[in-house]
């Protein structure tokens, strides 16, 4: 057997969540998944917490890694940037719900659990939203004159399509012509004048 490391077990224990959910997933389940003892996880994640919150962290960043790209994309203008980054964490947000629906649902409630790691995460992503909307004001593309509340004001404005309260939804016909709309309403809501 291969030496263990934490992406191993990470990896298991995304199985075991996928199996038995986050009320009942333990790091027992885990370490029995591998073929180890427990104690041979706890060396790597001193605690249960510790080892959902790395799976979460992991999870979060690999579902969000376009979104970093796209947000200092300087060769498109801020107001297709934008459009491109709120299309991409619908879709992402959407994708993953539709194609693994229970991993969808438990690091949701991993995430509600972790209120650090899902902290850190939202920090991230309303810095990249900053940043776009900070390249739009320079660009002459947007009036705002405090773009770190203006990008709180777009995450707001559009939760209902990344906010994982919302997923239920996310399946109903309308809901891409309504993104649409909302994210015109946004973009031109933040144009000078708008």
């Amino acid at each position: 057997m291969a030496a263990l490391d934490a992406e191993t077990i990470m990896l298991a224990t995304e199985n075991v969540l996928r199996r038995y959910g986050p009320a009942k997933a333990t790091v027992v389940d885990v370490a029995r998944a591998l073929g180890v003892s427990h104690a041979a996880v706890y060396r790597h994640f001193p605690s249960k917490t510790a080892l959902r919150e790395a799976v979460t962290r992991r999870w979060l960043g690999r579902a969000h890694d376009e979104l970093a790209g796209l947000a200092a994309d300087a060769h498109r203008p801020p107001p297709q940037r934008l459009h491109a980054w709120l299309r991409a964490l619908y879709d992402t947000k959407r994708g993953t719900a539709r194609t693994d629906p229970e991993l969808f649902a438990t690091y949701g409630v991993l995430a509600q659990e972790n209120s650090a790691v899902a902290a850190e995460h939202v920090a991230a992503l309303l810095h990249q939203l900053e940043t776009i909307v900070a390249a739009g004001v320079a660009a002459g593309d947007f009036a705002a004159a405090d773009p770190a509340a203006a990008a709180r004001a777009v995450f707001a404005a559009t939760a209902a399509f990344h906010h994982p309260a919302h997923v239920a939804e996310w399946r109903r016909d309308d809901r891409d012509e309504l993104f649409a709309g909302v994210c015109a309403l946004v973009v031109n809501g933040l144009r000078p004048g708008g």
